[in-house]
């Protein structure tokens, strides 16, 4: 396959969230021709003032694009954006290449490349680690699968959103490389949480010890911010919440069905997912709120006793 250029390919974004947005508003930047679509047209309109077409449906989308991208929610989004008569696999021509970006399981992965492939139509998932504000930066991480040689041909598209990509293996490979990661993701801001409830406990000052903590060599990168911002009470999304606890979902989905033994990952869960329960849209840094009340509550039943 010849190396995918601004010149002579076009491409189709659907997906217009988090991620979508950025990722669609970086690809324009770089002076792709991009054609989004989203069901809520309000978010694909957002992107006509950087040069963005929208699309009436998925399906005028693929028929008019040489490469469709997607950054959905979840399993059941992309296999409804990809099969059945008005979905990409349908209308997209043979020769075109998909890469889809959302985090879903490696058999779901699968499945999109071997309709793929009965469509003649190539298939990569190519996960992504990194915030909102990274995205925005072109400054993700870029995880692989499927066929080397269409990886290869759309390094002019990594090259626009992201820093580092690497090449993972066959198809899902990509999906299973996130899938680790973000389980190390989520054990570090749930670890972070209890960490931050003890020194509270223990009578530290709360922005202090947030504040000191950030600077320790302990914490990953990608949490500092985090940390800083726990520090304002600003818990709004960078990563959501609700998106870590179907994450959670999915490692622990994966690791049930090769055996792999994951404690630490289905504690971080548990903690997660009893924060995602109060139905607020925050991020996944909202489980320090969650072990602080947890301590809090601690401290009543004890003075109780």
């Amino acid at each position: 396959m010849n190396s995918i250029t601004a010149e002579t390919n076009k491409l189709g974004f659907i997906g217009i969230g988090y991620m979508g947005r950025p990722i669609a508003q970086r690809l324009l930047a770089a002076g792709f021709n991009v054609t989004a679509y989203d069901r809520d047209r309000s978010k694909a309109s957002e992107l006509v003032r950087f040069g963005a077409t929208v699309a009436e449906n998925v399906a005028a989308l693929s028929s008019s694009c040489d490469v469709v991208l997607t950054s959905l929610p979840n399993d059941e989004a992309v296999l409804d954006v990809y099969r059945g008569p008005d979905g990409v696999f349908a209308n997209a021509h043979r020769g075109s290449l998909v890469i889809d970006t959302s985090t879903v399981s490696p058999a779901t992965s699968k499945t999109l490349w071997r309709l793929g492939s009965d469509s003649e139509i190539d298939v990569l998932d190519v996960t992504i680690s990194g915030s909102t504000p990274a995205a925005g930066q072109g400054a993700l991480t870029l995880f692989g699968g499927g066929d080397q040689m269409f990886f290869d041909a759309a390094e002019s598209i990594f090259r626009a959103i992201a820093r580092k990509w690497f090449y993972l293996g066959s198809s899902g490979s990509g999906a299973t490389m996130k899938l680790v990661v973000n389980s190390l993701l989520g054990i570090g801001m749930e670890a972070i949480a209890e960490a931050v409830a003890l020194g509270e406990k223990a009578g530290l000052d709360r922005n202090r010890l947030l504040d000191v903590l950030s600077q320790t060599a302990v914490v990953a990168p990608a949490l500092v911010g985090k940390l800083q911002r726990a520090m304002v009470g600003d818990y709004t999304p960078q990563f959501p919440l609700r998106l870590m606890n179907k994450d959670f979902e999915l490692i622990l989905h994966l690791a049930a069905a090769v055996g792999a033994h994951m404690p630490a990952t289905r504690a971080a869960f548990e903690v997660n997912a009893a924060q995602s329960a109060e139905g607020i849209e925050q991020d996944l840094s909202a489980v320090i709120l969650q072990m602080e009340n947890q301590a809090h509550l601690g401290s009543k039943r004890k003075a109780v006793e």
